[in-house]
């Protein structure tokens, strides 16, 4: 009779013997305390499970800890107004292209003036809106610690800090504005600047 109609062989593996196997094919190298890589890619909460925030691996992984926390609105050791500075001087300088180039008038002598202008009213305009969010009867929300920035910034999310903030961007947002039309209007682009205007051109 042979292994495998042996009733006994079969009544062994019923039982739930543990099978044997050669030392070559069991991996010491794997412990039961490793963390694989299940493990670094799950999803988990991150002190209260009712707040809503999930630890991914994209919110709490290490490069967008350090791009989020290097901004200018949680980078550690800065005041409010130059917090709010240095935000809008990127907002004014990046508005000012879109403007110029697909404004109305980007096809006339003032395509730069006309640019600068828009993009100054566009900077007045989110001034506004910063405005009325510390405007009503309590202070701006505060922001708890998270799994993306690990210490937002308390000066920051008080009436005062608010308002520093929202001067600090209207004055940084005009001066990118100007920077940018001041770049624009000295450098040599009269060969760049036609060939994108045409771009929206319609016709």
């Amino acid at each position: 009779m042979s292994d495998s109609q042996n009733p006994t062989s079969d009544s062994t593996e019923l039982l739930g013997a543990s099978p044997k196997f050669s030392e070559k094919y069991i991996d010491q190298s794997v412990q039961p305390t490793d963390i694989g890589i299940a493990e670094q890619w799950a999803v988990k909460t991150v002190s209260d499970p009712c707040v809503g925030n999930l630890m991914t691996p994209v919110n709490s992984g290490y490069f967008t800890k350090a791009f989020i926390n290097n901004l200018p609105f949680y980078r550690e050791g800065i005041s409010p107004n130059f917090r709010g500075l240095e935000t809008g001087a990127a907002f004014g300088y990046l508005l000012y292209g879109p403007f110029t180039m697909t404004g109305p008038l980007r096809n006339s002598d003032f395509a730069l003036t006309a640019g600068l202008l828009a993009a100054i009213g566009a900077v007045h305009i989110l001034t506004a809106l910063l405005v009325l969010y510390n405007a009503p009867g309590k202070s701006p929300n505060v922001q708890p610690p998270d799994c993306t920035v690990n210490n937002p910034p308390s000066d920051l999310f008080t009436r005062s800090g608010w308002a520093d903030f929202t001067s600090g961007f209207w004055l940084g947002g005009c001066g990118g504005a100007v920077f940018a039309w001041l770049l624009c209007g000295t450098l040599h682009l009269d060969t760049i600047m036609p060939i994108i205007k045409n771009i929206w051109t319609a016709g």
